[in-house]
């Protein structure tokens, strides 16, 4: 499927977090939300950027907006993960990557010769009305966080607040 572009509608889902507590995307009309697609907990990139997040958690709250985490794992890994570098957002699981392909993210992949199926680094920044506002359809981690805020206070100022 392809990444949902800015002014699409966000595709829907609903996923649990790591104590099982299922998060609905339409529960977030009226806010702002970071939803950031990630492969694997406990990795040395998807690491650097959830500790990014964490590091950036309090700015992106203080422009209204929460972040959720998606990848595969499940919530038991999520919550490993989240206790290990004291995340405070909301990590999903994907288990069976029917979200990661709807928001483009479940991609074929190449490393070392090989190629498999699996979740490509990505993000998107979904307005209070449910539609993206901006789209990173392939993110390096490093600083990656802080990109993302400098666009939800970029959106926010364009939108008057």
């Amino acid at each position: 499927m392809s990444t949902p572009a800015p002014g699409d509608p966000a595709p829907e889902f609903a996923l649990p977090d790591d104590q099982g507590t299922i998060h609905r995307l339409a529960d977030r009309l009226g806010r702002w939300t970071v939803v950031y697609f990630y492969p694997r907990d406990d990795t040395p990139g998807c690491t650097t950027e959830a500790c990014q997040f964490r590091d950036a958690y309090r700015a992106i709250l203080d422009q209204g907006a929460e972040v959720w985490g998606i990848s595969p794992d499940d919530a038991s890994s999520h919550a490993r993960f989240r206790a290990r570098f004291g995340l405070p957002f909301t990590l999903l699981s994907d288990v069976d990557h029917a979200v990661a392909e709807r928001y483009g993210a479940w991609v074929l992949k190449k490393q070392y010769g090989r190629e498999a199926m699996g979740v490509q680094r990505s993000s998107f920044l979904v307005d209070p009305d449910g539609r993206i506002a901006r789209a990173w359809p392939k993110v390096t981690a490093d600083g990656h966080a802080a990109e993302v805020l400098a666009a939800l206070v970029e959106e926010k100022a364009i939108r008057g607040g």
